[in-house]
C-alpha cells in the first residue's frame, strides 16, 4: 500500500503536512477499530449506488469483492495501516484502489467522510450498547442464583452504614438486580434513539445524486434515515448518551464492589471471595485482598472521565462538522472497554462468592435491629400513636444498653417498667427471623416476597 502522499487533498496543497501535523491529524491509531463498520457502510453504499444506476453493477461487484478481501486481511492481521493516510476510511479506500483499480474511485460518489464516519461510529456504539445489555443480563443471572440460595438468610440492613433493620441476603442482592435492570433499560433507550442512519447526508447538505437513503438504512439495520443532513453529520448525542448510561452503570458496579469489599473484611465476614478474585500481600501472609472489587470500584473514574471529556469537546461546536469531533472515539472506546471488563469481573466474583450466613445473622441480631418491630407492635397491640411508640421503644433501647443486652433479652418485667401494658406477646416480633418474615409488603424483605421477585426475574431473563 502506498503511503507517500494523501491524494484526497488534490492540488490544493503543494506538499504534505509535516510530522507534527500528520501526528495531530491522524486517527488511524484508534479508529481502525471501526474497520468492520466502515466496510459494512461502504458495502451498503455501493449496493445502493448500483441499484440507483449511479454506478455500474460490475463496478459495484468489484467494490464488494475488494472490500471483503480487505475485511479478511484486517481480521487475519495482515493489513498494513498507514498513519500518512490519516484514518480508517482512507486506509480502506487506498487498499481498495490497489486491489481493484479504477472502480474504487467510484465508491465515494454521493458520500463524504463526514457521513461515513458518522455511520461507522453509530454502528460501533450501537454494538457496544447491545454488548453492555448482554453483559448486564449475565451479571443479573449470577446475582439471581446467589439470591435464590440466600432468600431466607438473615443479614443486617444498613442506613448510614449503621445496623438498621434485619433483611435477607436475597433481598439485598435483588436490589442489585433492580439497579442493573435500569442500566440495561438506559442502554436500550439510547440504542433506540441512535438507530437512525446518517449515510447520505454527505458533507452537510445532502447530495444531488438520486440516492436511496431508506435502502442503506435498512441494509445497515437502522430504523430510518436521519431527517436532517446537518444534524446527521454533526450529532454525537448517541455517544454522549452511551457514556451517560455507562457512567450510571459504573456507579452501580462501584457501589456493589464497595459492599463486597466491606462484606469480605474480617470485621464483617458476610461473604468469602474465591481465590480467583482475591490476591495476597507481599509482606503479610494472612491477607486476602479483594483487588478485583477495588479495581471495579475505580473504573468509574475512567468512565465518567470519558463522559466529561466528550461533553467538553462538543459543548461549543457550531453546526455542522468540525475536526474537534475526531476526539470522540477514544473516549467512547475507553469507556466501553472498561465497562465490559468491570461487568465481566463482577459477574465472576458474584458467581464464585460464598455467603457466611452465621456471621450475617449474628450481625443482624446486634445493634437493636428489631427496635422498629417493637414500635410497630406497640402501635398494633396497644393502639399507641406511632410517635409515642417510638418514644417508648427508645426508653427500652436505653434500658437494654444499660443492662448490656439486646431487646429480646430484656425480661417482661423490664419492659413493663417502661410501659405497663406490654405483654409477653411482644417477644414474638423481636427475633430477626420473625422480623424479616413480617415484612410482607410489596417489595419487602420477607423470604416469600423475595422468592416472588426472583421468580419474576428468572422469567424475564429466560
Amino acid at each position: 500500500m502506498s503511503t507517500k502522499s494523501n491524494t484526497m487533498w488534490g492540488g490544493r496543497f503543494a506538499s504534505g503536512p509535516d510530522a507534527i501535523m500528520e501526528a495531530i491529524n491522524a486517527s488511524i491509531g484508534y479508529d481502525r477499530r471501526l474497520a468492520a463498520e466502515d466496510i459494512a457502510g461502504s458495502r451498503a453504499h455501493a449496493a445502493m449506488l448500483a441499484a440507483q444506476g449511479i454506478i455500474t453493477d460490475s463496478d459495484a461487484q468489484a467494490i464488494r469483492e475488494g472490500l471483503l478481501t480487505i475485511l479478511s486481511e484486517i481480521e487475519e492481521g495482515s493489513f498494513v495501516f498507514s498513519t500518512a493516510l490519516e484514518d480508517i476510511h482512507m486506509n480502506v479506500e487506498a487498499r481498495l484502489t490497489e486491489l481493484i483499480g479504477a472502480p474504487a474511485g467510484r465508491l465515494h460518489t454521493a458520500r463524504s467522510r463526514n457521513d461515513q464516519v458518522a455511520v461507522d461510529f453509530r454502528l460501533w456504539v450501537r454494538g457496544a450498547a447491545d454488548a453492555a445489555q448482554d453483559a448486564i443480563r449475565g451479571l443479573q443471572r449470577a446475582i439471581l442464583a446467589q439470591a435464590e440460595a440466600g432468600a431466607a438468610m438473615v443479614m443486617p440492613g444498613f442506613t448510614h452504614l449503621q445496623v438498621a433493620q434485619p433483611v435477607t441476603f436475597g433481598h439485598h442482592l435483588m436490589a442489585w438486580v433492580e439497579m442493573l435492570a435500569r442500566d440495561a433499560g438506559r442502554f436500550a433507550d439510547a440504542r433506540a434513539r441512535m438507530n437512525e442512519s446518517p449515510l447520505g447526508a454527505a458533507a452537510l447538505a445532502g447530495t444531488s445524486f438520486p440516492i436511496d437513503r431508506e435502502a442503506t438504512a435498512q441494509a445497515l439495520g437502522f430504523a430510518r434515515p436521519m431527517a436532517n443532513s446537518l444534524d446527521a453529520v454533526s450529532d454525537r448525542d448517541f455517544a454522549l448518551e452511551f457514556l451517560s448510561a455507562a457512567t450510571i452503570c459504573a456507579v452501580h458496579l462501584s457501589r456493589m464492589a464497595e459492599e463486597l469489599v466491606i462484606w469480605s473484611t474480617a470485621q464483617f465476614g458476610f461473604v468469602k471471595l474465591s481465590d480467583r478474585w482475591s490476591t495476597g500481600s507481599s509482606i503479610m501472609p494472612q491477607k486476602r485482598n479483594p483487588d478485583a472489587a477495588e479495581l471495579i470500584r475505580a473504573k468509574i473514574g475512567r468512565i465518567t472521565g470519558a463522559q466529561v471529556a466528550l461533553t467538553t469537546v462538543m459543548k461549543g461546536l457550531p453546526l455542522a462538522y468540525s475536526k474537534d469531533m475526531q476526539e470522540d472515539k477514544e473516549q467512547v472506546f475507553e469507556a466501553a472497554d472498561q465497562l465490559a471488563l468491570a461487568l465481566a469481573a463482577m459477574t465472576g466474583m458474584v458467581a464464585d462468592l460464598t455467603p457466611q450466613p452465621d456471621a450475617m445473622r449474628a450481625s443482624a441480631a446486634r445493634g437493636f435491629s428489631t427496635a422498629t418491630d417493637l414500635a410497630d407492635w406497640l402501635v398494633r397491640a396497644l393502639n399507641l400513636p406511632f410517635r409515642e411508640a417510638h418514644h417508648v421503644t427508645g426508653h427500652l433501647v436505653a434500658l437494654a444498653e444499660a443492662k448490656g443486652c439486646d431487646l429480646p433479652e430484656l425480661s417482661l418485667a423490664d419492659m413493663q417498667s417502661v410501659h405497663g401494658a406490654i405483654t409477653g406477646e411482644v417477644f414474638s416480633v423481636l427475633g430477626v427471623e420473625n422480623s424479616v418474615a413480617s415484612r410482607m409488603s410489596q417489595g419487602g424483605t420477607a423470604p416469600a416476597r423475595v422468592r416472588e421477585q426472583i421468580a419474576r426475574w428468572k422469567a424475564l431473563l429466560a
